[in-house]
């Protein structure tokens, strides 16, 4: 099955019944700031080189971004912090990602999540998590084995441990604690690089900054042979 075909099935998801309600909802109701826009309000998939060999795992689309544009970490603040860092790093050909036709393409990279529907308080169910991670990993099987993946957050780092399962990667035992810059091989597979997720939260604070940040993407390049 190619990228396409998982992404025409995958948008048509309606696993979940409460992510399904949430997200027609965001919709509906809209931010006052984008309510002359129509909202994607849909399940989100990956974007990115569909012969990319490094990977993104992030949490799930937010209410007002990626719910609002189609387009993964695409119109929010985390969204602003990853595609800075892409185009730093070599991976995009442009610093912004507004909306789904701004231009943006990135090159050896594709992002993704652990959950492609925006979850209420950006919290996903552990039921959730695990119906919607056969998705990610079917996107994962139509790019060539990849060399790096990057987790972002606590959450993208336990989806990526439960797709190696999946993916016939051997986990690491006993289980690593998350932690920025945290690295693992999967036997069989990538390496994986654990960084704080680029939230607001996380941002805000200066726990993550944005040297921070390039550094596990000069670490994805360096393992691609950049």
């Amino acid at each position: 099955m190619s990228l396409s075909e998982v992404h025409e099935r995958l948008i048509a998801c309606r696993r979940c019944p409460r992510l399904v309600e949430w997200r027609e909802r965001v919709g509906r109701e809209k931010r006052a700031a984008f309510r002359d826009e129509d909202y994607w309000a849909k399940p989100v998939p990956g974007f990115g080189d569909p012969r990319a060999r490094a990977v993104v795992v992030g949490l799930a689309p937010a209410a007002h971004g990626a719910n609002r544009t189609g387009r993964m970490f695409t119109g929010d603040r985390s969204g602003d912090w990853l595609f800075r860092s892409l185009y730093r790093t070599g991976f995009a050909n442009q610093s912004t990602s507004e909306h789904a036709d701004d231009g943006l393409e990135l090159t050896g990279m594709f992002v993704t999540s652990a959950v492609h529907c925006v979850p209420p308080g950006n919290a996903p169910t552990a039921a959730e998590r695990a119906a919607c991670l056969d998705w990610t990993v079917e996107e994962l099987r139509t790019l060539p084995t990849p060399a790096v993946v990057v987790a972002l957050g606590q959450v993208g780092y336990d989806a990526v441990l439960r797709m190696a399962d999946a993916m016939g990667w051997e986990r690491p035992t006993p289980k690593p604690k998350f932690g920025h810059g945290v690295e693992m091989t999967l036997g069989g597979g990538p390496l994986l690089i654990c960084s704080f997720h680029p939230s607001q939260q996380n941002t805000f604070t200066r726990r993550l900054t944005e040297e921070m940040l390039d550094a596990v993407f000069e670490r994805a390049g360096t393992m691609l042979g950049r």
